[in-house]
């Protein structure tokens, strides 16, 4: 990125940002400032993130974080209208929270900052609730009018990246970009074997099972076993007489 060297903040922003008593969150519908928070596990891009942004007009970031649970307590503390979020940071994967954000914050719109090029992460991320999905290299241009739209309710996506997935031919099986190791779990759940039995069928330890079914779970969007039966017939992974 062209802002990869940047001057110091000014002060110790990490540490005041997670202050909400520091600073007191004003309610939305009173601001004339779009209000950001950046949620980055490196410190020198954060910095040139937010001197990208706070040159703005109406635009301020008023905390930062280095992963999702941080992010989450900035969030929570100064209701943003808009949360840069990377999709690459230790501990919860990024993608994964999204619709956490969304639950405990509904009223921050999410703009994704990755440097993942892949059409699946775009789709996936818009289609857990994020308004923008932003690469990393061409963040200094396009950062701004993502963060502006979000705040307008419109959605945000990289010119090059939608090309991309304007051009993929539709999918010929399943949606929700499952993989197909995730179909055999998601076949066996639906016919009504448990986490254990799946393992011994397929050669696999449960925890890994369970990861799979979470996964499963998050793309599909859907939880109790009767939403994934219903989800396996509507798209002819079972027959309807194995739902049993």
């Amino acid at each position: 990125m062209r802002f990869a060297v940047a001057l110091p903040l000014r002060g110790p922003l990490s540490s005041r940002a997670m202050s909400a008593e520091e600073q007191p969150a004003v309610p939305a519908e009173g601001r004339t400032t779009t209000r950001v928070v950046i949620a980055d596990d490196h410190a020198v891009v954060r910095t040139g993130l937010k001197m990208v942004l706070d040159a703005e007009e109406g635009i301020e970031v008023v905390a930062e974080a280095g992963d999702v649970e941080a992010a989450l307590r900035a969030v929570r503390a100064y209701h943003p209208d808009v949360i840069v979020l990377d999709l690459n940071m230790p501990g919860e994967p990024s993608l994964q929270a999204i619709p956490r954000f969304i639950e405990q914050a509904p009223e921050t719109a999410i703009v994704v900052l990755t440097m993942q090029q892949d059409p699946a992460f775009a789709r996936e991320a818009l289609r857990s609730g994020a308004r923008g999905y932003v690469l990393k290299e061409a963040a200094d241009a396009e950062l701004v009018q993502a963060v502006r739209m979000a705040t307008e309710g419109r959605t945000y996506l990289n010119p090059e990246l939608g090309a991309r997935m304007a051009a993929e031919p539709p999918p010929s099986g399943p949606p929700d970009d499952l993989t197909e190791r995730e179909l055999e779990v998601l076949r066996l759940i639906a016919l009504g074997h448990t986490n254990s039995e799946i393992a011994s069928q397929l050669y696999l330890s449960v925890r890994t099972v369970e990861s799979h079914r979470a996964h499963i779970q998050q793309k599909v969007r859907r939880s109790s076993r009767a939403e994934l039966v219903r989800y396996a017939l509507d798209h002819r992974l079972i027959e309807s007489g194995g739902e049993a």
